[in-house]
């Protein structure tokens, strides 16, 4: 048995936009400089009221970060309603995901920055319910890029990190995996570069879903 553990933003839907309407109003709600599209996607899996202290060049999330949060978790919905933002699968995953559903000697599971309410909406969203057997959000753990995600997963499952491969399109996946002792695959079609990713210690690049299901054998 093998555990494969997906990061959500990035790597299953393409939710950049959404989350940087959401930040963009944020930052003016609070009086701060609106951050732009590639400042938000640099941040993209890290628990929230961290994401913003790293807009904010902070180095620890403060008082103020943590009412930004609050604030952005509160407008989330009714912003994603308005612009009428789904937060696609990318092209090709629900063929990978489908096929891996299908495999008997595999465990899927999700590690996320999402909160638990966020990982819901993507699953029901996307009929993703029966896929991911076990999953940890930030709702549950310290932020990536700390391993906990990844080896509570683990126990969870009864599957070693050694069994265990993290497939992500952030420097934190990447980080985390390791830190964990799992196997680190980087996704090309995410929003941080292959050079980031590779530098992170991600032990191999798939260029396109379909190159999934060979580095996962």
């Amino acid at each position: 048995m093998r555990l494969v553990l997906f990061d959500c933003d990035g790597t299953l839907v393409d939710s950049a936009k959404l989350i940087h309407e959401v930040m963009v109003r944020t930052f003016i709600r609070f009086q701060h400089a609106a951050p732009t599209l590639e400042q938000t996607k640099s941040i993209i899996g890290l628990t929230l009221d961290i994401a913003i202290a790293r807009l904010q060049g902070k180095a620890h999330a403060d008082e103020e970060a943590v009412a930004m949060m609050a604030y952005y978790k509160s407008i989330f919905l009714p912003t994603r309603a308005e612009l009428g933002f789904e937060e696609p699968l990318f092209d090709g995953i629900r063929d990978v995901l489908t096929s891996l559903e299908a495999r008997d000697e595999l465990i899927c599971g999700a590690v996320t920055g999402k909160s638990r309410r966020g990982l819901n909406m993507i699953v029901e969203t996307h009929r993703l319910g029966r896929l991911f057997t076990v999953s940890r959000t930030a709702d549950e753990c310290p932020s990536k890029p700390h391993p906990a995600m990844v080896t509570e997963c683990c126990d969870e499952s009864g599957i070693v990190p050694s069994r265990t491969l993290v497939i992500g399109d952030a420097i934190y996946d990447m980080q985390m995996a390791k830190a964990a002792g799992a196997t680190a695959i980087g996704v090309a079609w995410g929003y941080a570069s292959v050079a980031d990713l590779l530098s992170a210690g991600a032990d191999v690049i798939a260029r396109t879903p379909d190159d999934l299901l060979r580095l996962i054998g």
